[in-house]
């Protein structure tokens, strides 16, 4: 659809919403496209004059690439609503987008990898590109998102939510996107920022993760809620010990990106939330991801120039080490191993022998065949 108007400067909107068909599918994502078609085409494109594109629970990811690809070579601003569901790549660990005939088995060759998506909105102009996203991820993505993030380079705005996925049986509502299209349709095109947060607030959801990631400037973040502002630390606790593990991650998480943007990524401030992140997993049984992130709270403590014998610092590496003999998949904990190595080099730690101990259990893991490829009696 083209639209016309006073700028000679048009833009694109492409909307994407694609969800696996039957119980595969975590959200109704292609019930916000009718809401988004009732907005003004100017709110959509945020230009004057441009071309809307709507792709509905496409089922090809070659044809989705395409699209994406004429979008981003399009001259003039770019705006990409996205409404889905995310996906793990087993093998190899990549974040994918579901289409409508993914399965698990097949996520490689029918999901949209992230990767592809970030590299075809590298190459624009900086300041050129918003992206607004409503998605539930699986479990094991919402693990590495909460720990990694979510980003899609410099250059790009992103803003939005994604939640962990829904109780079995349930489906989610892409009530995110929805409130921003309500916004639109009600005449309003605020600032992406004001935009992003008052359609947050509509949609609700404590569990959410939030994104708002301007490409120039990026703004600092609201301050998270929490039951006492003072100090959100026991409240967050709270919940873990209380069996909701998934809510508790996300509250630290966005305490800790309110921190990096606001003291420093290496401050210590957003290391002390990547450190009750750390023990989060621990908490929630995940001895990997407390391995992982208790690593990178020892790699920002050395970053920060503490010496390798400050109790902090070794009490990062003592507690990684720990949690890294608790992983039950060797494959995992062969990933993880090396990274623990090097620490332990830089670290020896109060205890002798201690990097020799992971050298060792590291060749014996290399004997040990993975879970998933051991015959079945």
């Amino acid at each position: 659809m083209l639209i016309t108007g006073e700028t000679t400067a048009p833009g694109t909107a492409l909307l994407l919403a694609a969800a696996p068909a039957g119980k595969g599918r975590l959200i109704a994502a292609s019930s916000v496209l009718s809401t988004l078609a009732a907005c003004p085409p100017s709110a959509l494109t945020r230009t004057a004059a441009g071309t809307i594109v709507e792709l509905s629970d496409p089922t090809d990811q070659q044809t989705v690439l395409t699209r994406i690809r004429a979008a981003a070579t399009a001259p003039g601003p770019l705006t990409l609503l996205l409404a889905g569901q995310l996906h793990l790549d087993t093998r190899q660990h990549g974040i994918h987008l579901a289409l409508a005939r993914t399965t698990p088995s097949t996520l490689r060759y029918t999901g949209l990898p992230w990767a592809w998506l970030a590299n075809e909105l590298k190459p624009r102009r900086p300041g050129t590109t918003t992206v607004l996203v409503d998605l539930v991820a699986t479990p094991d993505t919402w693990q590495k998102i909460t720990a990694h993030g979510l980003t899609l380079g410099h250059g790009t705005s992103l803003y939005g939510r994604i939640t962990p996925a829904p109780a079995r049986h349930r489906v989610a509502d892409p009530a995110y996107l929805k409130g921003v299209a309500g916004i639109w349709r009600s005449g309003l095109t605020p600032p992406l920022a004001e935009l992003h947060t008052r359609a947050a607030a509509q949609a609700g959801d404590d569990t959410a993760l939030l994104l708002a990631a301007d490409a120039t400037p990026t703004p600092v973040p609201p301050r998270p809620a929490a039951a006492d502002p003072t100090d959100p630390l026991p409240a967050i606790l709270a919940a873990a010990h209380a069996g909701r593990h998934t809510e508790a991650a996300s509250l630290a998480a966005r305490w800790e990106g309110w921190a990096a943007h606001t003291y420093g990524p290496g401050s210590a401030e957003a290391v002390h939330w990547l450190e009750v992140r750390a023990d989060l997993a621990h908490i929630a049984g995940d001895a990997a991801g407390s391995c992982e992130l208790w690593m990178a709270a020892a790699d920002a403590r050395l970053g920060r120039h503490q010496a390798p014998d400050a109790p902090p610092v070794q009490g990062a590496v003592d507690r990684a080490h720990h949690q890294w003999q608790q992983i039950p998949d060797p494959r995992r904990a062969r990933e993880l191993g090396p990274h623990l190595v090097t620490l332990r080099r830089r670290v020896p730690g109060r205890r002798p022998g201690a990097t020799d101990a992971v050298q060792r259990r590291l060749e014996l893991l290399h004997t040990l065949p993975d879970p998933a490829t051991t015959p079945r009696p």
